[in-house]
């Protein structure tokens, strides 16, 4: 996919810059694979703000991808290209030999009439599937299991990747986007290749209004508010916070500090905290 920028004919569209969708089948989303999701607006059950910054947006249909892809050794055609406004990255629609369909997460260079397959033996070609221990050193992967059978949990968003760095001792490291090196079960299911829509990280709103399609509602600076609403709130015009620490809306005190449970289990599997 290439960027697509427009004329300044308004101020929104000046700064305006999207992905162009050429590339994407003209086809309506398969049924049997859709749900109806209903939008909470960021409350609780009890009507309580919990997720800031969000309402309203565009209805939407939710697609149900498989991060699993536990069907080994049967091989399937890609039929299209879809857009999923549930996630950044581009979705596959599949075929198996036995007439199956199912969702998957798109690869960068997946087109549609490609051949992909899960298996131990599978070639080692963009958008084929098989286990960590199979995959030589140096080859980049998506939808990476941390557990064995779960399904993939890493590097699903648009134009992410990890690049295998070891195989030993039944543990794969794997090198994150983020600087980050991750031991993983070499027994769990990777993807070959980056997850499709790389160029997602390019894309300029332009206006509010775009936003507001999206479900993403303004955020107000904590200054501006009331004293009863923030901690930095109140006071004759622009005026210092009050507080001699950073703190969120909350009054913790925010800014730096680690929020990782220290306890967490997984925790020595992390080589390399990120960067």
């Amino acid at each position: 996919m290439t960027m697509k920028s427009h004329s300044p004919t308004t101020p929104s569209r000046r700064s305006l810059t999207n992905v162009d969708y050429g590339g994407l089948s003209r086809v309506r989303p398969w049924k049997p694979l859709l749900r109806r999701i209903k939008d909470h607006a960021g409350r609780n059950s009890q009507g309580r703000i919990t997720v800031r910054h969000q309402g309203g947006g565009n209805k939407r249909m939710y697609r149900l991808v498989d991060f699993k892809q536990n069907r080994l050794d049967v091989r399937a055609i890609v039929e299209t290209l879809e857009y999923d406004p549930y996630r950044t990255a581009f979705i596959a629609r599949i075929k198996y030999e036995n007439g199956t369909r199912s969702y998957i997460l798109a690869s960068q260079g997946m087109e549609k009439g490609n051949e992909i397959i899960v298996s131990d033996s599978a070639p080692l070609k963009t958008g084929n599937r098989m286990r960590l221990k199979h995959i030589p050193v140096g080859h980049q992967v998506y939808n990476v299991e941390l557990t064995p059978g779960k399904g993939g949990q890493l590097a699903r968003s648009a134009g992410s990747s990890a690049e295998v760095l070891a195989n030993a001792n039944g543990y794969t490291d794997l090198k994150m986007n983020s600087g980050e090196i991750r031991r993983v079960l070499w027994d769990g299911f990777a993807s070959l290749g980056q997850v499709s829509n790389s160029e997602h990280n390019l894309v300029t709103l332009g206006k509010a209004g775009r936003s507001r399609w999206l479900g993403i509602r303004p955020t107000v600076r904590g200054s501006v508010m009331n004293p009863v609403d923030h901690p930095y709130g109140g006071g004759e015009g622009r005026t210092q916070r009050g507080t001699r620490k950073p703190k969120t809306l909350w009054g913790k005190v925010t800014g730096g500090h680690k929020t990782r449970n220290k306890r967490k289990r997984s925790t020595k599997l992390i080589i390399k905290r990120r960067t």
